[in-house]
């Protein structure tokens, strides 16, 4: 089937109330961030799309594709399923050497330059995650964030899955800006469950959630992008300081003022680019 998009039904929350959110689309190439406090129901939202809800979970969603009903085969034939989920907690029985999975997984998909397609599975993983993977690591070897890596970079290349569905990436120690920047160039569809502000506004849009009900959608606009940038100049002094520690370097009062000045005179030039776009836009 080509997927165009996909489109979540809302249903009810855990109070029996109706979602305020009765629905919303996601066409290829669309990002979106489903955000709320621990346990309003975020995860909940993204099983009910990877199992195709149709009004036989309690939330009573209902998925549809292409705004029609699910096949009963894409349900139950692994082989059509498009869409992969990374979980928060995936870890790897088979202690097969690294290379030898991704090559056993694009035979099954009947890849051609299967070498190649390997290679580039592990170019974009190593992207991602701080310690390289190397073809000759054994599975159950690799990290939390290693293995989320990897796991992406398999969707993405190898599987090829049109949606794939990430729950809260940013706890693995992936590094989640270049993660979205290299999930953009892909037309896939790209679904976060996340806490992290600047995973929700790098989004086209979001879905907030409480009490198990999608109660609101917001489309993210130029002023939240803009935002977005102001956040990234804090979080990237927040990266090189956890690259010093650990790099089992110190951190000094040299190390520290040099970062902070750093930011200081970047986040002023930020300041002066955000005014005049705003002034731009109010003109």
């Amino acid at each position: 089937m080509d997927i165009q998009k996909i489109s979540v039904i809302g249903g009810i929350g855990k109070d029996g109330i109706p979602e305020k959110v009765t629905r919303f689309d996601l066409k290829m190439g669309d990002i979106v961030s489903i955000v709320g406090p621990t346990g309003c129901g975020k995860t909940t939202l993204i099983n009910d799309i990877e199992l195709f809800a149709n009004k036989n979970t309690p939330s009573e969603r209902k998925i549809l594709i292409n705004d029609e009903p699910i096949p009963d085969d894409f349900s139950f034939d692994p082989s059509k399923h498009p869409i992969a989920l990374i979980s928060q907690h995936t870890n790897f029985l088979s202690d097969l050497p690294v290379g030898e999975f991704l090559e056993i997984h694009a035979k099954i998909r009947g890849a051609e330059n299967i070498e190649q397609m390997i290679n580039e599975t592990l170019n974009f993983a190593n992207q991602l995650t701080g310690e390289a993977i190397i073809k000759e690591t054994a599975m159950t070897e690799l990290s939390g964030g290693q293995t989320r890596s990897l796991l992406i970079a398999d969707a993405v290349i190898i599987g090829n899955s049109p949606i794939i569905l990430l729950d809260e990436i940013e706890n693995a120690g992936i590094h989640r800006t270049k993660a979205l920047k290299l999930l953009k160039k892909y037309q896939k569809i790209f679904v976060f469950v996340t806490h992290d502000p600047r995973i929700a506004l790098l989004s086209d849009f979001r879905i907030i959630m409480k009490n198990g009900a999608m109660q609101k959608m917001i489309t993210t606009n130029e002023e939240e992008k803009w935002a977005a940038l102001g956040l990234k100049k804090i979080d990237d002094v927040m990266l090189e300081f956890r690259k010093f520690i650990r790099a089992g370097e110190e951190i000094t009062d040299n190390v520290f003022n040099e970062q902070i000045s750093g930011l200081a005179s970047s986040y002023q030039l930020y300041l002066k680019k955000r005014k005049l776009f705003l002034n731009k836009k109010t003109a």
